[in-house]
């Protein structure tokens, strides 16, 4: 953290970690949903001019105004039934953040960071624009009252173009999303009910992509995933 970065925190509660950031950092934009805790945060840190406390759901904000076009990095503690939602807000942005630390339930996190072999949608979907990496396990008893599970941090260092050429992201994404409309079964099957296909269709895109169709859609790679985009033209209806 430097005095030349723009911070957007999600999620800031009390103003503890804001008021870390806001010392380092040139710019720090807190985004908080609750207003009472908005209210009281503007109270507590009206001593910085370079904190800007924003009472909105960051899912309804558009990223270049909030950055005003700036690079920024991400900071994030935040509830674990909007992680997804979150992650996939910045990682489809139009401007994309230079790095994201977020804290969200250890659980999640594995499956964020998943490798081949075992990785699901969202961590093909990560792993598309990013390098994921846990860094910290946070146990349920560091808080106070301790929830139910326990949690850990994750480091997203980005990339500055996707993994994989893929053309159009959404429809890339889309695709793979289909392909994982049964996980567990092998993958001409997952994909032909995803795609609304026959099975005998769907086993034809995946020969044509070199991919044998007895797999679960979690062992492919990235570069795999691409070449099944390829093959299965347009994005999915």
């Amino acid at each position: 953290m430097s005095a030349g970065d723009t911070v957007i925190e999600v999620g800031p509660g009390l103003g503890i970690l804001t008021e870390k950031l806001a010392a380092h950092a040139g710019k720090v934009v807190a985004v908080e949903l609750d207003d009472g805790l908005a209210g009281r945060l503007r109270n507590r840190l009206s001593r910085f001019s370079n904190i800007d406390i924003i009472n909105a759901d960051i899912l309804s904000l558009g990223i270049t105004a909030l950055s005003k076009g700036a690079k920024y990095k991400v900071v994030a503690n935040i509830p674990y039934y909007i992680t997804s939602p979150v992650l996939r807000y910045f990682m489809q942005a139009g401007l994309r953040p230079s790095l994201m630390v977020i804290m969200m339930q250890e659980e999640v996190a594995r499956d964020v960071t998943a490798k081949p072999g075992a990785m699901g949608f969202l961590a093909v979907s990560m792993r598309l624009f990013s390098i994921p990496k846990i860094v910290l396990r946070v146990p349920a008893d560091c808080f106070y009252p301790a929830p139910k599970v326990d949690s850990a941090v994750v480091r997203f260092d980005m990339l500055e173009r996707p993994a994989v050429e893929v053309g159009n992201v959404e429809g890339f994404l889309e695709l793979v999303h289909a392909g994982f409309g049964a996980p567990r079964k092998q993958l001409h099957n997952s994909l032909a009910i995803g795609l609304r296909l026959e099975p005998a269709a769907a086993e034809e895109i995946l020969v044509r992509a070199g991919i044998d169709s007895r797999r679960r859609p979690g062992t492919l790679t990235l570069d795999e995933w691409s070449a099944l985009y390829r093959q299965a033209g347009s994005a999915p209806c």
